[in-house]
């Protein structure tokens, strides 16, 4: 722990700098992950699952497809693959998910997030701009199709015992 603090430290302040806003985008884009599980299992909403794992892995799909298709150097030169941003692509598709599924009360809060991710990455030097609004329009996208509202007002719960099987159809007025 002192090594890396004393590296830090000897790195000067914009290798700190950049190391921090790395760490608010890592923390952003895993909150928003847990959070998006995390609503999802409290709600038992075992379709909603199924289409928060879409949403996720469909926008991962295209932003590494557009990353090898268009190899752009990021601002800090450590490689090609700035375009676009996977940090902000994979946040705007949970925050998305969450606004679709659940609501704007959710999904207000956890865009917020999402674009402190994506100010991050640029912060941090990983990114340009236009990588981060590339990522955020995929990921957001990409919830948006793939992504339903769940309907509290309607249930459907299908039951069986030892004399049959059946389901029930809740609705609430």
């Amino acid at each position: 722990m002192a090594m890396t603090l004393g590296a830090t430290l000897g790195a000067g302040p914009a290798a700190a700098s950049d190391k921090g806003w790395r760490t608010v985008a890592d923390v952003g884009l895993g909150g928003l992950a847990a959070a998006a599980l995390g609503e999802t299992a409290y709600e038992r909403d075992w379709t909603g699952g199924k289409e928060l794992a879409l949403s996720l892995g469909v926008t991962e799909a295209e932003t590494y497809g557009l990353k090898h298709a268009f190899p752009e150097r990021r601002p800090n030169g450590r490689n090609n693959q700035s375009f676009p941003s996977g940090h902000t692509s994979l946040s705007f598709a949970a925050a998305g998910y969450l606004q679709e599924r659940y609501g704007w009360q959710v999904g207000l809060p956890a865009t917020a997030v999402a674009t402190l991710v994506g100010v991050a990455r640029v912060q941090s030097h990983d990114h340009h701009w236009y990588d981060v609004a590339a990522g955020a329009a995929i990921g957001e996208l990409t919830a948006h199709l793939l992504t339903k509202p769940h309907d509290d007002n309607v249930r459907f719960l299908p039951w069986a015992d030892t004399q049959g099987a059946g389901f029930t159809l809740l609705a609430r007025f």
